[in-house]
């Protein structure tokens, strides 16, 4: 789907949500072969399974059907009898053809925050010079009052980024933040490449008996997660299951050496045991499938300017779903707690074994001096380094769940570390026993995804 579709969606997307009538399309997408049986099924499936969920996850996968996905659904809308919104859809089109570069907002509601410190009545004076009487404005705009501070959603205003529209209870803002950085590179990653770069995936699940590391059920619904996600977010995504230390230095290796010049960014994920290691730079070491650790340190390395020349100056991402080690945190007292805890019973797992000193081996440089700059690294951890990291049998990590959750609500409109802050926020809420993720960020710039 060309960017001007995409930007049409997004434009709509509130529209859609309202009114969408999801039931009914499911034989006209089949029909016309925009998604397979299998992909309405976890459409059907996506978030609460509630009407505005699917319809929501829809308009997501909907953007990576191909370039004539929007004509095909517009008629698929003709033929359940959507016509209003078929219109809506074909209008705009047409519109976003003959002039490419305006924004039309469509059925965007326009909404005006004032300066701060004036009172309501002058706000309005100001604003509305000639409808002095709130009565007489039209029903889809918000009056000062309604937007006044005091009864503003308790969110951070970021003044570098004008305010996405707050569309309640759906994953995505129609003014994404994203565009606006994108026009200017020095202040953020370019991710124009389609596919985006490569991600792969180490998925330790089945460790032999010798290395005495229990099978971390419930792995590979993270790997299925981040699989989808990082997907639908333009990267060409490759899974290897149940690698030994060495084997995974080796599919590292290779991913390295692999030619990057023509894409954006790279992506790396481990899900494994973990555990504390001796280090210069970044914390922590995860295990392969025989018990020998391989340190984080030596992964990130592997990516850099010396190993991998055409990931050069582009953003590399190391995402380590393991433990940094074998301590639990009890957590300290606060003066409220979040509804959504969740007590860690016999389905939670910790990805931890004890300390581990001396099998962990590292490159040894020559001198101090020789060690790679970290620019272009964002390294982000599961737990905080010496603790252990949960991991539900049923429902999968804390972690990549919640990464999960907020990559598709979020990454939209806000760059990645402040992703990863909602990712900290959520977590840290989460059980008797506490976890909060943390990161090692050595990015130049804002880093928003490819959508």
């Amino acid at each position: 789907m060309d960017e001007a579709d995409r930007r049409l969606l997004r434009r709509c997307r509130v529209r859609l949500v309202g009114e969408l009538q999801v039931a009914s399309l499911w034989d006209a997408l089949l029909t016309r072969q925009l998604f397979t049986p299998a992909m309405i099924e976890d459409i059907q499936h996506a978030g609460s399974g509630s009407r505005s969920d699917q319809v929501r996850q829809l308009v997501i996968d909907l953007e990576t059907r191909g370039s004539q996905a929007l004509p095909l659904f517009i008629s698929c809308l003709e033929d359940t009898g959507q016509d209003a919104l078929a219109s809506l859809l074909r209008m705009g089109r047409q519109a976003e053809k003959q002039n490419p570069q305006a924004v039309r907002p469509l059925d965007l509601m326009p909404v005006v925050v004032g300066p701060m410190g004036l009172k309501p009545e002058e706000l309005r004076r100001r604003q509305y010079p000639l409808k002095p009487t709130p009565e007489k404005l039209t029903p889809v705009v918000l009056g000062p009052e309604e937007l006044w501070p005091a009864k503003l959603r308790p969110e951070v205003l970021r003044p570098e980024v004008p305010r996405p529209v707050d569309i309640g209870s759906g994953p995505f803002s129609d003014i994404c933040a994203q565009e606006i950085s994108k026009r200017n590179a020095d202040l953020a990653y370019v991710l124009n490449a389609d596919p985006c770069g490569h991600c792969l995936i180490i998925n330790n699940m089945n460790f032999c008996l010798e290395s005495r590391l229990q099978t971390r059920t419930g792995s590979n619904i993270d790997c299925e997660k981040l699989q989808r996600r990082f997907s639908l977010l333009h990267f060409v995504v490759e899974v290897k299951h149940d690698q030994t230390a060495k084997q995974m230095v080796q599919v590292l290796v290779e991913l390295a050496r692999r030619d990057h010049g023509a894409l954006d960014c790279c992506v790396v994920v481990i899900l494994s045991h973990g555990c504390q290691a001796s280090h210069r730079q970044f914390p922590g070491a995860v295990y392969g499938t025989d018990g020998c650790p391989v340190s984080i340190e030596k992964i990130v390395n592997i990516f850099n300017g010396s190993g991998c020349p055409s990931l050069g100056g582009k953003p590399k991402l190391f995402f380590i779903q393991a433990c940094g080690g074998e301590r639990k945190d009890h957590g300290v007292e606060v003066a409220s707690t979040s509804p959504e805890d969740r007590t860690p019973g016999s389905d939670s797992e910790p990805d931890a074994v004890p300390f581990q000193e001396g099998p962990v081996t590292f490159d040894q440089p020559d001198a101090v001096s020789s060690l790679p700059t970290p620019s272009d690294i964002f390294v982000s951890y599961s737990t905080f380094p010496g603790f252990v990291s949960w991991r539900d049998t049923k429902s999968g990590s804390w972690y990549v769940e919640t990464l999960d959750g907020v990559f598709e609500q979020w990454a939209p409109s806000e760059d990645l570390q402040t992703l990863l802050l909602r990712v900290a926020n959520a977590v840290s809420q989460k059980g008797i026993y506490k976890q909060i993720p943390g990161c090692f960020n050595f990015l130049r710039k804002k880093l928003y995804f490819k959508m």
